[in-house]
């Protein structure tokens, strides 16, 4: 798990967010333990209750479950919870700034997926 933190965002968010990634990429799958909060905290020298607090937040949103004496885990269903979630987020949130964005750039959404897929082909 690298990361390169970014100062306009807390730090426990973009954890939370990178374990989010890892959970919509497939590393980490439903049933897998998420690495300890002594372990992501001396591996990233961060204050262990920086990590505390975003694997709190995965727990408050049933990404992960707290199992007594073993650990955090990935739950069951977490994936598609997030996929729907992040899909809903994206298109309230990101894509309206981007839509304007290509707008105001005078590009066209058709021409720039074509070319990516042209692109993608080499």
């Amino acid at each position: 798990m690298s990361i390169t933190w970014n100062d306009s965002t807390p730090i426990y968010r973009q954890l939370r967010d990178r374990v989010v990634g890892m959970i919509l990429d497939g590393v980490l799958k439903p049933g897998d333990p998420l690495p300890s909060v002594r372990q992501v905290a001396g591996d990233f020298q961060i204050n262990p209750i920086t990590v505390s607090k975003a694997y709190q937040e995965l727990v408050d949103e049933n990404l992960v479950e707290k199992r007594r004496g073993l650990g955090m885990y990935v739950t069951e269903g977490a994936p598609e919870a997030l996929l729907k979630s992040e899909r809903e987020r994206f298109l309230r949130e990101e894509w309206p700034a981007l839509r304007e964005r290509l707008g105001r750039l005078g590009l066209d959404l058709g021409k720039l997926m074509a070319d990516a897929a042209k692109e993608g082909g080499r």
